[in-house]
């Protein structure tokens, strides 16, 4: 007994059907098992469960296994008909029926024959209710016949005929399946010529000379019995029609001969089918198998149609190189004319196959169980089609219905019984039999009468737990007869569910279509009909669904990098989710590469395998979600692949390559390089490059080139690499298309042309024997041009040319071939000689005390001999005669390029006689000085005193004293002292003005006021003016008796003052502030100042403030920065003030001040005077003691013994040196090893002005240039020398 469940849904608040009958019917049609505890009790008629194919073909080695397998309570018993008649198992001992079962078993192996047990066999399965019966079976042992002996002569036929090798197998049971082999059993090969029909004979369209063999075997294979049968071996031997007409050429006249040739061409005929039409007919549900070979030559193809149709387009296959048409699941839709064509060069031929599709029965509407009530309706419907229509015929209990007992509750009506007001007496079991020519079925279904009070199936107190928002399904399976009604309740007082939320299938489940969380809770299922009800609880729990709130995402990465997807999952609480990962719906790659950590799957070292899906699946015990990400893998591309060289002329060629993979980022660009393998070989040059799209472009050549190619593509991650080398082209000999660049023409000497040019290469020499045709003419005269081929090289020396005069060169290459084309021309000059005449009328005007104007006249370009580069002015400041005893001359040089006739010279010593003389400067060197002009500056103003110290602070004095100006330029008439107290407020007093003799290095001030600060500004003065003041501050002592006389009482009394420092305050610029303070308490403490940024962790910077000032300048802030500073007291009892904050003003682009009033400035002048007076004293020992400048070294180093100021590879001025003197130093001769100077030695100095090394005037003649010291050398004195650069070097450092 089963239950059965429709599909189909009904609504609780529908109608119910009123007839019984079709609720039956509705709850047979899908079957449900029962309970077991339902069995136990439940009558149910026999059902046929299990049984043997209709045509079972049995193995005739084993025994026999006949299978009836049936069910049914009580359980059935089984009996057998052979042939029509009652078959007695007990007679015979070979056959035995399996317990409990219908199944026979007949040993045959033992003894007895396989073809004694065939025929019809048909098995009954009965119980009180009913008997079902089986299909009739019929047995039949298969069977493997061996090949008649037969004699097969062997075959001879001309080269072009058809052939067809019979194969006819012995008929066997199933029939065997045939093939064709040799005798080394290698099947033999088939093509649209040769091809074996479904007949199994082998069909030659036309034969060839190779398809001469002995050994044709077709062969027959028999599954059933695993066994293969040969047929006797064929021979056949192919003769071209040359050889058989030698063969026969006695026998046949010459129009018998040219006939066989006549006949080797010739157009199709069909082999199979015979004639123009055939008829074929197939079962419904089978193969269609439609056949046409041909024979003709050249081999014909053969073509499928239908006529007024198309081929079924998923069910249509060609075999056997189209000669073989199949339809699958062939219907009475296929049913037509089908055309096969067969064709070649001389025509073509076609044959109609007309295709009925007949039908063995097949089931409409199969009978279904009926289990009913008494006194219910209900009916068994049997409806079958084929072709022909089938006959319908009905049994009972395996008897024909006519003939069977009677029945007054049911009628027949055709396909159909119908049942009215049934008994138990109604139960049986009917078959209903549908049969035609080609076949039959055989349904059993019974008729079950049963009185059953309701029963649920389904386990009480089911817990069922849902996803919210989905479907719930309650179930509840029930059986009774009659069909019970159901009724669902919710709650333990709850009403019945008939809300439009709730669906009742006819099975009995309650289906929420979206459950809700307030749908959580018990619902009872009520069974009812006329003989009792059941019920039963199930419990309902919604769960949050599980979510992926971070999905991976689509990635695109390099190979060999490392990528990361993101899964991270939500779910309800009281669900454990796993995740699984998996790539292109599969399992992960078993790599150590993928890991999977927590939420995060990452792959590393990413390769082209990599490419694909990720999905990262959620599973709960509810529910399951899914997301996926795409990750592709990119790299530069693969290196293109198969270059090709087409189209080869004698300047151009065509490269054309393949691809490589672009690694799933698109090609851009093709790269193109080549080798020249003859010039260059292994050196790679770029040639060309292409769009991604272009696989071939057209390379321009050059000539006389060995070319190798190679290409590389480029993609958005970066360039391939090199591809492998295309073959080599060599580009044919040509003259040289271009000529030698950088053409000169300079001489190195008075008397020769150095002809230079940058030579080609070997690439540009589009030829071998590469040579320079270098030809030559004075500009100026009307000589032919004098030409001379040299070989490969850059240079050539013409001697013997007048100095300095303009000539006309060009240069032409040429090669075996010929010459390149008309150079051009460009002009040169031969070698140049020192100039002959000094400039003349030397004039000079004193502009002031530091500056001179020198004017002079051109030298005649004839007598300059060269090219002009300027004029050089040579001066020098006269000594006494007793400094020129102790100390060189320094000469002083100023160049002024160009045709200057005029020049300033600036940075003259005040008060001091000068020498100077010119001369004319060209690319060889200087031409003779003119006649000496002597000239005087006259006084200027001093410099600022050297030092100025205060000494000997009394009570109300203090002495100052000082050293002379180290530049007094002039005589000195006095000092200029002023000084002013300072308050405690820092505010200045009166100024106070005093003149000192200039002979005092000391004075004394008198009537100061005790304990106070003074600044004092102190400068000297000549005649021109007053000098550069110094300053310095001084404080007077204390009146320690007039200060105890005006403590307070407490302090007078012995009592200790508490030290204070109060009124802080901050005076904040850029990068400095400026600290003041009040302090009160003992005297002569040391203050410090502590500051620091604000918010910062680092600790407190300190800086110590020598003396008792309250005032300190704080330096190297940050602009626009917040700081913190506080003041204390050195070695007290450490008391502070209280902390201030300021902050630095922002950082300002300019800042329009007058520095000449900045106390930096005049600090960085002062430092600077210093320095230049150290170095003047420095070079007033070195030039008393001897030795030379390294301009010296350089000169000495020249290989010329004249004088060269200038440089002979750049025409550049050189350094200067001592004219008069070329002694070498001593051996030994060095600085004293302490560095000490004396301070009486020379205070020269001057301040470069110009450009560059070489100093010149502007157009208006004013100073540009750049001076450099020339000394003249007395006799050394003693053994020491050092070296030192100019004075005027080193002021040049600091302006």
């Amino acid at each position: 007994m089963q239950l059965k469940i429709m599909p189909k849904k009904k609504r609780l608040s529908a109608g119910r059907v009123p007839l019984i009958l079709f609720l039956c019917q509705m709850i047979s049609a899908l079957e449900v098992p029962l309970d077991p505890k339902l069995l136990e009790d439940l009558v149910q008629p026999p059902t046929i469960t299990q049984q043997s194919p209709k045509d079972y073909i049995i193995d005739p080695r084993e025994n026999i296994v006949i299978q009836c397998e049936a069910k049914g309570k009580p359980p059935p018993s089984f009996s057998w008909t052979r042939n029509g008649t009652h078959f007695d198992i007990e007679k015979d001992p070979l056959v035995t029926m399996k317990p409990g079962s219908g199944t026979l078993v007949i040993n045959i192996m033992s003894e007895g024959k396989a073809e004694t047990y065939e025929g019809v066999y048909q098995c009954t399965a009965r119980n009180e209710r009913g008997a079902a019966i089986s299909n009739n079976i019929v047995v039949r042992p298969s069977r493997s016949p061996l090949w008649t002996k037969e004699k097969l002569e062997p075959i001879t036929l001309q080269s072009g005929q058809s052939l067809v090798l019979p194969c006819r197998p012995p008929v066997g049971l199933p029939p065997p399946i045939i093939f064709w082999m040799d005798n080394s059993f290698q099947r033999l090969p088939q093509s649209e010529r040769v091809s074996q029909g479904l007949n199994g004979d082998l069909y030659f369209s036309n034969v060839l000379p190779e398809d001469t063999r002995e050994d044709y075997i077709c062969y027959a294979r028999f599954n059933h019995t695993q066994t293969i049968q040969q047929k006797q071996p064929i021979s056949v031997k192919v003769v071209s029609v040359d050889e058989l007409n030698d063969t026969i050429a006695a026998n046949l006249s010459d129009t018998e001969v040219y006939g066989a040739k006549l006949n080797r061409e010739r157009p199709p005929t069909f082999l199979i089918p015979e004639g123009n039409t055939s008829n074929k007919e197939e079962l419904r549900g089978n193969v269609l198998s439609l056949e046409c070979i041909a024979e003709g030559l050249p081999t014909p193809l053969i073509y499928w149609m239908k006529e007024e149709g198309t081929l079924p387009f998923n069910r249509t296959y060609y075999k056997n190189f189209q000669k073989t048409l199949q339809i699958l699941q062939v219907s009475e839709a296929d049913s037509g004319n089908y055309q096969c064509i067969a064709k070649n060069a001389l025509g073509s031929i076609h044959h109609t196959i007309s295709v009925t599709v007949k039908a063995a029965p097949y089931w409409i509407t199969a009978p279904q169980n009926l289990v009913l009530s008494p006194g219910e309706n209900g009916a068994l419907i049997c409806r079958a089609n084929g072709n022909p229509k089938p006959r319908i015929s009905w049994l009972s209990n395996g008897v024909p219905i006519e003939i069977a007992p009677d029945d007054p509750s049911r009628k027949i009506d055709g396909d159909t019984i119908i049942f009215s007001n049934v008994q138990e007496r109604s139960s049986a079991v009917y078959q209903c039999n549908a049969s035609n020519e080609y076949g039959y079925l055989l349904a059993n279904a019974f008729v079950n009468v049963l009185a059953e009070p309701p029963r649920i199936l389904t386990s009480a107190n089911t817990l069922y737990q849902v996803i919210a928002n989905r479907p719930a399904l309650l179930d509840c399976a029930f059986f009774g007869s009659p069909l019970p009604t159901i009724e669902w309740f919710k709650g333990a007082k709850g009403s019945a569910l008939h809300e439009d939320i709730y669906v009742l299938h006819d099975n009995g489940t309650l289906e929420i279509p979206v459950a809700q969380k307030d749908s959580t809770g018990t619902y009872t299922c009520v069974a009812r009909n006329k003989l009792g009800m059941a019920k039963n609880e199930a419990h309902l729990e919604i769960k949050d669904p599980t979510r992926i709130i971070k999905q991976p995402e689509f990635s695109v990465v390099q190979r060999g990098s490392t990528v990361s997807f993101e899964c991270k999952v939500k779910h309800d609480h009281t669900l454990i989710p796993t995740v699984l990962w998996l790539k292109d719906k599969g399992e992960l790659p078993n790599d150590g590469r993928f890991t999977i950590d927590k939420d995060h799957l990452v792959v590393t070292d990413v390769s082209d395998d990599d490419n694909g899906t990720y999905t990262c699946v959620a599973n709960t015990t509810l529910d399951n979600v899914s997301a996926s990400a795409v990750l592709i893998v990119v790299d530069v591309p693969n290196p293109p692949f198969d270059l090709e060289l087409t189209d080869q002329l004698d300047k151009s060629v065509q490269l054309s390559w393949t691809p490589g993979d672009d690694n799933n980022s698109p090609i851009t660009k093709f790269i193109i390089e080549y080798e020249d393998a003859m010039h260059e070989a292994g050196l790679w040059h770029h040639q060309t490059e292409v769009p991604g799209t272009q696989t071939t472009t057209q390379l321009k050549l050059s000539p006389y080139v060995i070319y190798t190619f190679r290409v590389m593509a480029e993609n958005s991650l970066g360039r391939s690499l090199p591809s492998e080398r295309s073959e080599q082209y060599l580009t044919k000999a040509a003259e040289p298309d271009k000529n030698p660049t950088t053409v000169e023409g300079l001489g190195s000497e008075p008397d020769n042309l150095v002809i230079t040019w940058k030579p080609l290469n070997g690439f540009e020499s589009n030829g071998p024997g590469l040579q320079y045709k270098v030809s030559w003419r004075q500009k100026d005269g009307d000589d032919e041009w004098t030409s001379v081929v040299v070989a490969n090289v850059s240079k050539y020396i013409v001697s013997g040319t007048p100095t300095f005069v303009p000539y006309l060169i060009k240069v032409q290459a040429l090669n075996d071939v010929g010459f390149a084309p008309e150079p051009a021309v460009v002009m040169g000059h031969s070698g140049e000689d020192l100039p002959m005449v000094a400039p003349g009328n030397v004039q000079v005007t004193v502009v002031n005390s530091t500056l001179a104007e020198v004017h002079w006249d051109p030298v005649p370009l004839k007598s300059i001999r060269g090219h002009l580069q300027g004029y050089r002015i040579y001066y020098w400041k006269a000594q006494s005669s007793s400094k020129r005893n102790r100390r060189h001359i320094e000469k002083k040089i100023l160049t002024f390029q160009g045709s200057k006739t005029h020049g300033m010279l600036l940075g003259l010593e005040p008060f001091s006689n000068y020498t100077l003389n010119v001369r004319v400067v060209n690319g060889k060197g200087e031409g003779p000085a003119s006649p000496d002009r002597v000239f005087g500056t006259p006084e200027g103003v001093p410099s600022a005193p050297s030092s100025l110290k205060i000494i000997n602070p009394t009570l109300d004095s203090l002495t100052l004293e000082w050293d002379p100006p180290s530049h007094p330029n002039g005589i000195l008439t006095e000092y200029i002292l002023k000084y002013q107290p300072i308050n405690s407020t820092h505010e200045l007093g009166p100024l106070v003005d005093l003149k000192i003799p200039a002979n005092k290095t000391r004075w004394t001030l008198k009537n100061l006021n005790f304990s106070t600060r003074y600044k004092f500004y102190f400068n000297a003065q000549t005649s021109a003016g007053s000098g550069s003041q110094i300053t310095e501050e001084g404080i007077t002592t204390v009146d320690e008796g007039k200060m105890a006389g005006i403590l307070p009482p407490d302090v007078g009394a012995g009592k200790a003052v508490n030290p204070r420092i109060n009124k802080l305050t901050v005076a904040a610029a850029e990068t400095y502030a400026n600290i003041s303070w009040e302090y009160e308490g003992r005297e002569h403490v040391n203050f410090y100042v502590e500051y620091g940024v604000v918010g910062s962790k680092e600790e407190w910077r300190k800086e110590i403030i020598n003396g008792s000032r309250s005032f300190f300048g704080l330096k190297g802030l940050m602009p626009g920065t917040a700081y913190k500073v506080r003041v204390g007291a050195e070695g007290d009892s450490g008391f502070v003030s209280s902390e201030d904050m300021f902050e630095t003003g922002p950082a300002m682009a300019s800042r329009q001040v007058d520095i000449a009033t900045q106390g930096w400035f005049i600090g960085l002048m002062c430092a600077v005077a210093l320095l230049i007076l150290i170095l003047l004293i420095v070079c007033f020992i070195r030039r008393n003691k001897g030795g030379k400048y390294p301009v010296k070294e350089k000169e000495d180093a020249h290989a010329d013994p004249e004088i060269q100021p200038m440089k002979e590879d750049d025409g550049t001025f050189g350094e200067y040196s001592d004219a008069e003197d070329h002694k070498p130093l001593k051996k030994g001769s060095r600085t004293p090893s302490d560095r000490t100077v004396k301070k009486e030695d020379s205070d020269d100095s001057l301040v470069d002005y110009g450009e560059g090394v070489n100093g010149q005037f502007n157009e208006d003649g004013s100073f540009i240039g750049q001076y450099s010291g020339k000394k003249e050398k007395e006799p050394a004195e003693g053994n020491e020398s050092s070296e030192a650069p100019s004075p005027v070097n080193a002021m040049n450092s600091f302006v």
